[in-house]
């Protein structure tokens, strides 16, 4: 299958403006931007064909043509990375089997979430939209009900049937548990990997479809396909003991920027 990875990134990020050029410093003290990170981690994915940042933003651009990342401009219009994406692959010339949106918010992604994803996306040929999901542990489950109680839009959860599809994403921890959990305690609640693999036919789909409410009310983009009744098959990634967190306020770069240290990441 041939795989086309992009990393949608926009300035005029509504919680965190710039975020994409926010410098992150890993173990040995050099400070590399998040959108160098993101696409670094993309570039360890084995079986990818394609590797670009699609932005709007000529600072993201210049930024990304300094550390030798293709990049594709796409319009201010994109309301989402899903949006990004489709714009992107209607740019780029070839054709392509899976089309790959690696946030440009997750530099820890491990290559394997994305290869195990995009085996599970091969495996599964009725398949047309899949996304990791990671058991979270009693330490991160902690993390994200912390974030909820001091009322900060953390990480996402997902919750998905016997077949895997999705039943529903959301910024809220879902399922509910009122059981405690230890540290390095496995827990019912899943996180949702901000990474997604769709076919062409179904992200070019999306960008037709009108925003529905359950995405406006939780700022969810793969909630699209829910809501149009089009599955999103879960596939569920298994972290080796590396810890995974995204970016999303700027309480989280000390956070990130110590898990790039534990793991001896330059």
């Amino acid at each position: 299958m041939s795989v086309l990875i992009a990393i949608p990134a926009r300035y005029a990020s509504t919680r965190y403006p710039g975020k994409p050029l926010v410098t992150l410093r890993g173990v040995t003290g050099e400070a590399k931007s998040l959108i160098q990170r993101s696409w670094e981690a993309a570039m360890q994915v084995e079986g990818v064909d394609r590797v670009v940042v699609a932005t709007d933003d000529d600072r993201i651009a210049d930024a990304a043509k300094t550390f030798g990342a293709e990049v594709v401009m796409t319009a201010t219009t994109c309301q989402n990375g899903t949006e990004r994406c489709a714009e992107a692959l209607q740019n780029v010339t070839g054709d392509y089997d899976v089309v790959v949106n690696l946030q440009g918010d997750a530099p820890l992604t491990p290559a394997w979430f994305v290869e195990d994803l995009v085996a599970g996306l091969k495996a599964n040929p009725d398949a047309d939209v899949a996304t990791p999901v990671l058991r979270t542990d009693g330490g991160m489950l902690n993390d994200l009900l912390q974030d909820r109680r001091e009322g900060r839009v953390g990480g996402t959860t997902a919750v998905f049937g016997t077949d895997n599809n999705a039943l529903y994403f959301s910024k809220e921890v879902i399922p509910f548990t009122g059981q405690r959990f230890e540290k390095g305690d496995a827990t019912p609640v899943f996180h949702h990997v901000g990474v997604y693999a769709y076919r062409p036919s179904a992200l070019q789909a999306y960008a037709r479809w009108e925003i529905g409410p359950l995405e406006q009310l939780e700022g969810l983009e793969q909630l699209r396909f829910l809501e149009r009744g089009v599955p999103v098959l879960c596939v569920e990634v298994d972290a080796k003991g590396r810890q995974f967190w995204e970016l999303n306020n700027p309480e989280d770069v000390p956070r990130i920027e110590a898990m790039l240290d534990e793991m001896k990441q330059p």
